[in-house]
């Protein structure tokens, strides 16, 4: 019957912590042995619920590792996509320089025959001017002839020299824009390399949690494996105390014997280790209660925190629902329209369709309608970050401290607890009335 006495312990090791089990099996009563079979099923019961509920969590942190490698594998090609339009818009800025310098070389070359034509018309080495050629003419027609040639080459004079100042703006403002458009382009790769780290540190933290979960997996595995060799072993022992005796004599003789055995026996020197070990695993029990509970404490404040957003500011609401049915439209310079948008292009082509005409750059729009404090900040309200330049970039605030905008990756919902944003935000909240 040493058997019996390995059976107790097993329940020590397990952590089951009912009297009972203190006691030896060949002394328990058929029904000590049912409560005992009983107590072993539900801490079993127990186990496999834990279990299921781990794999259920393993499962979780599983999808969320492969959505956030989905986000983080379009941030790579948003970050390409980025960095090549970065090196094309440089390219454009060496060529629109490169017209500029032929443009300027052709300027000074019509100079040149400018100087040439007037020359014709004066004396040479002298310093006369149209009145005297005209006024050195030798007869009424060639008087009439150089005055219709004098009048001719100023008319055209003139309406080179414009033409030259017409060409050399258009160059400039398209030199102009370009560069603008390289420090938004720079701008909006900070933003993805910073979206970039967060991810990459979110994922380095899941991956840590899957690989607790695993391990707590893996002893809970373990603690059902002894559980379910502890509950044999009851199964047998009352087996045993069912099955019928052939002498009454021989059974008390054997009782005596177990007596012995249990006195003798090494398990009768482990209540110590056994005490040990069923505390430990308390605590475990203990640690992991209180885990729990403060993750159910804090989960009320965040939907609390939400649930405290004011009503959206006046034709907010509209603009918002607007900007959420083209999320996801592609990003493009000076866009207006669901085939592209830029940051202010997005906000005014929303307000649109509220109803509400804004204007099509973040300089006009930073000031329009009325300024507010971001404390007293509402759905709607138009927010301005200090990008490539002051008040470079604005998006719409939808609540919950975040904003829709057209981002790096297209039109989107970004946190304004993001580093970036956070740290390009300055305050600077306006209504539209």
């Amino acid at each position: 019957m040493k058997k019996t006495i390995m059976t107790l312990a097993t329940v020590s090791v397990v952590g089951l912590s009912s009297a009972l089990f203190t006691q030896p099996i060949h002394a328990e009563t058929l029904d000590q042995l049912h409560s005992k079979q009983s107590e072993i099923q539900n801490e079993r019961s127990s186990v496999k619920s834990n279990l299921s509920k781990s794999e259920a969590k393993i499962t979780k942190v599983l999808m969320d590792l492969e959505k956030l490698q989905n986000e983080i594998s379009k941030t790579e090609a948003a970050l390409q996509k980025n960095s090549d339009k970065i090196g094309e818009t440089k390219q454009s800025i060496k060529s629109t320089k490169n017209k500029i310098d032929e443009l300027q070389k052709s300027i000074d070359k019509r100079f040149e025959i400018l100087k040439e034509r007037a020359s014709s018309y004066q004396k040479s080495g002298g310093n006369i001017g149209y009145l005297d050629v005209l006024l050195g003419s030798k007869s009424f027609s060639d008087f009439i002839g150089r005055v219709s040639a004098v009048s001719k080459i100023t008319e055209s004079d003139q309406d080179l020299m414009k033409q030259i100042e017409k060409d050399k703006k258009q160059v400039e403002k398209k030199l102009g824009d370009l560069k603008d458009m390289q420090a938004e382009l720079k701008g909006i790769q900070q933003t993805i390399l910073s979206q970039k780290k967060e991810n990459e540190s979110k994922k380095v933290t899941l991956k840590d949690k899957k690989a607790e979960l695993e391990q707590k997996k893996d002893e809970l595995k373990i603690k059902d494996s002894k559980l379910a060799s502890l509950e044999a072993d009851v199964k047998e022992s009352i087996a045993e105390a069912t099955a019928p005796a052939p002498e009454v004599q021989v059974a008390s003789t054997t009782a005596e014997k177990n007596d012995a055995d249990t006195a003798d026996s090494p398990a009768a020197s482990e209540p110590a280790e056994t005490k040990t070990t069923a505390s430990t695993s308390k605590a475990k029990a203990t640690t992991s209660k209180t885990t729990t509970s403060t993750k159910q404490t804090n989960a009320p404040k965040t939907v609390a925190k939400a649930a405290s957003n004011p009503a959206p500011a006046a034709h907010g609401g509209s603009a918002i629902s607007a900007g959420y049915s083209v999320v996801g439209t592609p990003y493009v310079w000076g866009g207006k329209s669901p085939g592209g948008f830029d940051c202010s292009g997005f906000v005014s082509w929303a307000y649109g369709q509220a109803g509400v005409s804004l204007p099509s750059s973040t300089s006009a729009m930073s000031g329009v309608g009325t300024k507010v404090s971001y404390s007293n900040i509402k759905p709607g309200d138009l927010v301005f970050f200090n990008t490539y330049k002051h008040d470079g970039h604005v998006g719409i605030y939808v609540g919950g401290g975040n904003f829709i905008g057209a981002q790096d990756s297209g039109v989107g919902v970004a946190s304004m607890n993001n580093s970036y944003w956070k740290s390009v935000f300055s305050g600077h909240v306006r209504r539209v009335n």
